[in-house]
């Protein structure tokens, strides 16, 4: 009995023990992570001191005229796009033109053999020496007859047999005229010239080949690049505003860039608006004409085709990269001269180039902030690092896409 006590004594002692070395781990290591955890705020957010938001650009809403432009992706069309076509069967002796040539209108293209309609022009002119040699006889015929009848030696009738086979010989010769002049005529298709300006295409015949007039293949593909027209389609929302500047000034600008609307390439004037609206895209066509001088347009080519449709005089701008969107609608960070951060809802306008106007929000003089806006809130301290009142460039990044704080 005696030693069943002793180890049970022995055995809570090791219990009391074990529970006291765990409640002493366990109190140091719970001191130790509450040193290393900062602490919160009454509403639950860990403070961001010694964690310096990073550097923001900024730029100042200034007031300026906003020219406002509509662009749409059009096509460079040829105002005469020419295939190259015998009038006239034979065989293609001459070829007067190399491939991508520069042409102007009457340039000898190609020739057809003319022989057989020389042959042909020959027998018609033939043929009218004759019938104007029998015509001068029935003349003179004629005259004699007349005498002859005044003194009653031939019937009247006989002179007026006469009288009609003069008139039989002048409509032969009249026909006979009509004979040589086509033959004419043919004889000069065997020469065929460029009818415009332009430049042509790959060759689609050789020389020494017959050919048919009309052949649906033609000899060469001739098209014309001066001047040339830009089509290009705009939404029906803007046909009022378009209809009525159209009314108001004789020709609209109309600039031609390229597909990255980097460089501009011509510069050119509305000339045509279409009749109706394209019911399954919304989208009405236009036309526009560019002189095209020095070629930079090539037909079927794809250009951006902007058009100036207003100018908003003494307008609130900005970057385009100061608008940030939030599913409140558009805003932006606005810093003030303590460099703290506002929001400001906005109500923004027309667009060009990399400036937006701002119809409500802001007042010229606002710095609002164009880059660095990953990490910003209300009421957030930055470091701005340019304080320039002028308006800096504005960085050409896309537009962030993130919920309104």
């Amino acid at each position: 009995m005696k030693k069943f006590l002793c180890s049970l004594w022995q055995t809570r002692r090791k219990l009391l023990l074990l529970i006291l070395v765990v409640t002493v781990a366990g109190a140091f290591y719970a001191l130790r992570y509450r040193e290393a955890t900062p602490a919160t705020n009454n509403a639950g957010v860990k403070p961001s001191a010694g964690r310096p938001l990073p550097p923001v650009l900024t730029a100042a809403a200034h007031v300026q005229d906003l020219s406002v432009w509509v662009t749409g992706l059009g096509t460079v069309t040829s105002m005469a796009t020419i295939t190259i076509q015998s009038r006239v069967d034979g065989q293609l002796m001459k070829i007067h033109f190399h491939e991508g040539q520069i042409v102007k209108a009457g340039d000898l293209l190609a020739e057809i053999d003319p022989r057989p309609y020389q042959v042909q022009l020959e027998q018609a002119q033939g043929q009218k020496a004759r019938d104007e040699a029998l015509l001068k006889n029935a003349r003179l015929d004629v005259e004699r007859y007349k005498t002859l009848a005044a003194q009653n030696a031939i019937p009247q009738q006989q002179l007026d047999t006469q009288v009609s086979l003069v008139d039989q010989y002048v409509a032969s010769v009249f026909s006979d005229q009509s004979q040589v002049d086509n033959a004419r005529l043919q004889l000069t298709y065997c020469r065929i010239t460029a009818p415009v300006s332009g430049r042509l295409g790959l060759r689609q015949v050789d020389p020494g080949n017959i050919i048919q007039a009309n052949a649906t293949t033609g000899i060469v593909v001739l098209t014309q690049l001066s001047p040339i027209t830009v089509i290009f389609p705009l939404p029906q929302d803007n046909l009022p505003a378009i209809i009525k500047k159209m009314k108001e000034v004789k020709a609209m600008e109309v600039e031609a860039w390229d597909r990255a609307n980097a460089n501009r390439l011509a510069s050119g004037s509305l000339i045509a608006l279409d009749n109706l609206v394209d019911p399954t895209t919304g989208m009405v066509k236009l036309r526009a004409h560019f002189t095209n001088q020095d070629g930079s347009l090539f037909p079927n080519q794809f250009v951006n085709a902007r058009m100036h449709l207003d100018t908003i005089k003494n307008a609130i701008v900005i970057p385009t990269s100061g608008v940030q969107q939030g599913s409140n609608g558009p805003y932006a960070y606005v810093v003030n001269d303590q460099q703290v951060v506002s929001v400001r809802k906005l109500i923004i306008g027309q667009k060009d180039g990399n400036l937006i106007a701002i119809r409500e929000g802001l007042t010229a003089g606002d710095m609002v902030v164009v880059d660095g806006v990953d990490n910003l809130r209300e009421g957030a301290t930055v470091t701005v690092t340019n304080r320039s009142s002028a308006t800096p460039p504005a960085p050409a990044t896309p537009e962030h896409k993130r919920p309104a704080p």
